[in-house]
């Protein structure tokens, strides 16, 4: 017997947390019909069971240390989630200083200035890829003691 789309929803919603639109797509993808999936959806979040702010503090608390703002907010986006939620959810780190969590994030990951340039390079495709700009990636280089070329 197949589950009915709200238990297969409130599956998926035990398992972890979705955001609305990301939990749709999954939804559709088994075979929903569009219009039933918000229906259901509009009664979950009225339940409680679902809540794109939710979700968003959720990403933002997991990613946080380990991401820079950049690459949190880029996946909020990338899930759909409602920009006031999202908004809300980075203001948690809005104030948090990057270069110090930069700093230790490339502490816990290499330890040891680069030796040469191609190590550098790699130090900072790292950090770039982790969501810090180039300009906390160069000062975190400096600040342990690399000697950086702008």
């Amino acid at each position: 017997m197949k589950p009915t789309l709200k238990a297969a929803a409130i599956r998926l919603l035990a398992r972890r947390e979705y955001a609305r639109a990301e939990l749709a797509e999954r939804l559709i993808a088994r075979g929903a019909v569009r219009a039933e999936v918000e229906q259901v959806l509009d009664e979950l979040e009225r339940n409680g069971y679902l809540s794109d702010a939710r979700f968003a503090q959720a990403v933002v608390a997991q990613k946080a240390g380990r991401y820079g703002k950049r690459a949190i907010a880029h996946e909020l986006r990338q899930k759909h989630v409602e920009p006031a939620a999202a908004r809300d959810a980075l203001a948690a780190i809005a104030q948090t200083d990057e270069l110090a969590e930069a700093t230790a994030l490339w502490q816990r990951r290499f330890g040891n200035p680069p030796q040469d340039e191609r190590e550098k390079a790699r130090h900072v495709r790292f950090l770039l890829a982790r969501g810090y700009g180039m300009a906390i990636a160069l000062k975190v280089l400096r600040k342990v003691g690399t000697v950086v070329d702008d």
